[in-house]
C-alpha cells in the first residue's frame, strides 16, 4: 500500500462541527489552524481539494439563530447567508499564504450525470494553476438533502474524490475515528485503527447523530467510504478539532481510522 506521505491529490472534507463553536459562531482559532496546515500541505507538493460544510451553521450564527431551522426556506436562507461568510473567510485566510481559492457549488446529481465532465475540467484547470477548490453542496437549490437531513457533504466529498481521481479522502469530523461502540455513551469504547472491509459489523457500530449545527453522523461517513471504495480510494476519518494532526498523518503516523482495502494488517 502506498504510504500516506506519498499521496499527491487529496480531498479534505470538514464538517460544521470543525468550523464552529457549539454556539454556531465561527471557531476562529481552529479554522486558522486548518487553513495554515492545508496551505502548508499544498506548498509541500500535495494537491488539495477542500469540501467544506458550514454554510448553514455560519448562516445561523450570522442571523443570530441558536437552533437549526426546521423548514426548508429557513435552511436555504441560512445557507445563502453563510456561504458568503464561508468563502470570504477562506479567501482571506488562504491569501495570507499566497494561495488562491475558488468556489464550486455542486449537487450530487451533477456529479452523477453527463455534466460531470464539466466539473472535472474545471477542477483540473484550477489545480493546474495551484488553486485550492472549495466545494460545497449547493444548499440554496438542492433542497432534497436539506429536507432529508442526510449530511450529504460526506457523500459529495466521496464523489468529488472519485471524479478527481484523488489518492486519498480525509473526512474531518467531531470524533477521533470509528469506534467499536459509541464513545459518547460508552467510556470504554475502543478506536478501530484500520478497516479493510465494510461489512455488517461496521454498519452495526456506525451510528449517532452529529451536533445540532450539523446533520452528519457515522452512518453517512461509512456511506462515503463505500463510494470511495468503489473507486479504490482510501479514506481517513479523523478529528477536525485538531487540524495540526494532518501533519502527523502525512508523516505516516497513525491518526484516526484508515479505511483501506489494501491496508497491511
Amino acid at each position: 500500500m502506498k504510504r500516506i506521505s506519498e499521496r499527491k491529490r487529496i480531498v479534505v472534507k470538514v464538517g460544521t462541527s470543525t468550523l464552529t463553536h457549539r454556539t454556531g459562531r465561527l471557531n476562529i482559532r481552529r479554522v486558522e489552524q486548518l487553513v495554515k496546515t492545508l496551505a502548508d500541505l499544498q506548498n509541500a507538493g500535495h494537491e488539495v481539494i477542500l469540501v467544506s460544510s458550514g454554510a448553514i451553521g455560519l448562516g445561523m450564527g450570522k442571523l443570530g439563530l441558536m437552533e437549526r431551522p426546521k423548514d426548508t426556506p429557513g435552511k436555504q436562507a441560512c445557507a445563502a447567508v453563510g456561504q458568503c461568510e464561508l468563502m470570504y473567510l477562506y479567501d482571506n485566510l488562504f491569501s495570507e499564504y499566497s494561495i488562491t481559492v475558488a468556489q464550486m457549488l455542486l449537487t450530487k446529481y451533477v456529479l452523477l450525470e453527463d455534466r460531470r465532465q464539466n466539473v472535472v475540467n474545471t477542477l483540473e484547470r484550477l489545480i493546474s494553476h495551484g488553486v485550492i477548490p472549495v466545494v460545497n453542496e449547493n444548499d440554496t437549490v438542492a433542497i432534497d438533502e436539506l429536507e432529508l437531513e442526510m449530511g450529504e457533504n460526506d457523500s459529495l466529498a466521496a464523489l468529488v474524490a472519485t471524479i478527481a481521481k484523488a489518492d486519498l479522502l480525509i473526512i474531518m469530523s467531531d470524533i477521533d475515528g470509528l469506534y467499536d461502540s459509541d464513545p459518547r455513551k460508552n467510556p470504554d469504547a475502543k478506536l478501530i485503527p484500520v478497516v479493510r472491509e465494510i461489512g455488517e459489523d461496521i454498519h452495526a457500530v456506525a451510528g449517532g447523530a452529529g451536533t445540532k449545527f450539523g446533520t452528519g453522523g457515522m452512518k453517512t461517513k461509512i456511506g462515503a467510504v463505500e463510494i470511495a471504495y468503489e473507486a479504490d480510494i482510501d479514506v481517513v476519518l479523523m478529528n477536525g478539532g485538531h487540524p495540526r494532526k494532518l501533519y502527523e498523518l502525512f508523516e505516516d503516523k497513525p491518526v484516526g481510522t484508515l479505511f483501506s482495502k489494501n491496508a497491511d494488517i
